[in-house]
């Protein structure tokens, strides 16, 4: 089995646990053709009953960009919100390729025109995915992606990092990712047991403390959907993380790896908090993308989550930067501004959005991670037993 094929299974087996008469949805870009193909095959091998993909393309996208108003670009669509409605009574799985072919698409572009989202389609997608359907998120390796990283497109080097960032060397990537979730998942259990209502983040250039919500929950590895039954959103996955009180947060972080957003580089990004909001925005390179995507709508500019992430991290081990988030999110710390995850506080998925947000827990059309972590982070968490560490120096402390 190549490894087209090892991804395929992996997420098809370990992702979404695609079970018997199940409808699957694939989300991909058509410079992922190939490694589409076996997805789909291996869903149907797996007993899937439907299978449909929706495409995009970089190009295409780019035309929009250039010649849609920012009205039509952000405008909800009855059509795509009765799809994402009868997918979700439906218990579709979801399963998203990603991995930017063009890194400089929007090059030149309107950045708010690039920023512009359909945020209610958005919220109703999150709605579906955060307790009714299972989901998976998996990068797909292409020569665009290769060439930002190593200068040339040499996918076949990119394979090998993404083989060892997604064990996909072990004799059964489903089995070796199920045994690392359950790690994952003790850290998660040891971080509720202290009851924490802060954490803060030192490191080089980053000082920030974050507040948590009352009854706030840690997630680590795999999640269960309604059915009971098991799945990974996200793969590769080193995160424990949970979502912070929207109104507290206060700071500064340096963002230690380069990272494609909306289609364009940003480096050396050096983001300001103040009473839970994004008050400057600094960066070599990019500011101007972040500025704008952070004033798409109320809650853009507030964050959603915060992670713990250890130097033990396959992403980590794999020695580059992939300069695509889903990775490098997971290479180390990091916190991500916009959308909160209902499932963060103690009965989330049972409440309101109104009731989620007297709590504290975020509404917004975007969510994107940035990685503050690497060597010398040290992580402490405060309440009612005290102020613990979390991680020293980049190790797991507790």
């Amino acid at each position: 089995m190549g490894q087209i094929e090892r991804l395929a299974d992996l997420v098809v087996r370990a992702g979404v646990n695609v079970q018997p008469g199940q409808g699957v949805v694939v989300d991909t870009d058509t410079a992922h053709l190939e490694i589409a193909r076996a997805v789909v095959e291996a869903a149907y091998r797996a007993g899937a009953g439907w299978v449909e993909t929706n495409w995009t393309d970089g190009p295409m996208l780019r035309s929009a960009v250039d010649h849609a108003s920012i009205e039509d670009l952000t405008r909800a669509r009855p059509w795509a919100l009765a799809r994402i409605e009868e997918w979700a009574a439906a218990g579709v799985a979801s399963i998203a390729l990603v991995g930017d072919a063009n890194p400089h698409l929007f090059d030149g572009a309107d950045p708010k025109k690039v920023a512009a989202r359909r945020w209610e389609e958005a919220q109703a997608r999150r709605r579906a995915l955060f307790g009714r359907m299972r989901w998976s998120v998996v990068a797909a390796p292409n020569p665009g992606w290769a060439e930002q990283i190593f200068g040339e497109p040499d996918v076949e080097r990119l394979w090998a990092a993404v083989g060892t960032a997604m064990r996909l060397d072990a004799p059964d990537p489903a089995a070796e990712w199920q045994r690392r979730s359950a790690t994952l998942g003790e850290r998660a259990r040891q971080l509720d047991a202290l009851e924490l209502t802060e954490v803060r983040y030192v490191g080089e250039g980053t000082d920030l403390t974050v507040g948590l919500p009352a009854n706030a929950r840690w997630t680590g590895g795999g999640m269960i959907d309604p059915d009971g039954i098991a799945y990974l959103p996200n793969i590769p996955t080193e995160e424990v993380f949970t979502s912070p009180d929207r109104r507290r947060a206060d700071g500064v972080i340096r963002v230690t790896r380069p990272m494609v957003i909306l289609g364009q580089l940003v480096t050396g990004l050096r983001v300001t908090f103040r009473d839970g909001r994004i008050t400057e925005v600094e960066a070599d390179e990019g500011a101007e993308v972040i500025r704008a995507q952070v004033a798409t709508d109320e809650g853009s500019a507030r964050l959603g989550e915060v992670s713990l992430v250890d130097k033990d991290s396959r992403i980590a081990k794999a020695g580059i930067v992939f300069q695509n988030t889903l990775f490098d999110e997971n290479a180390g710390c990091h916190v991500a501004w916009g959308q909160s995850f209902p499932f963060a506080v103690e009965g989330g998925l049972a409440m309101s959005e109104q009731e989620r947000s007297e709590l504290g827990l975020n509404m917004s059309g975007v969510h994107t991670d940035v990685v503050i972590g690497g060597d010398g982070i040290t992580v402490t968490g405060t309440g009612p037993k005290g102020t613990v560490e979390i991680i020293r120096g980049d190790e797991w402390a507790l």
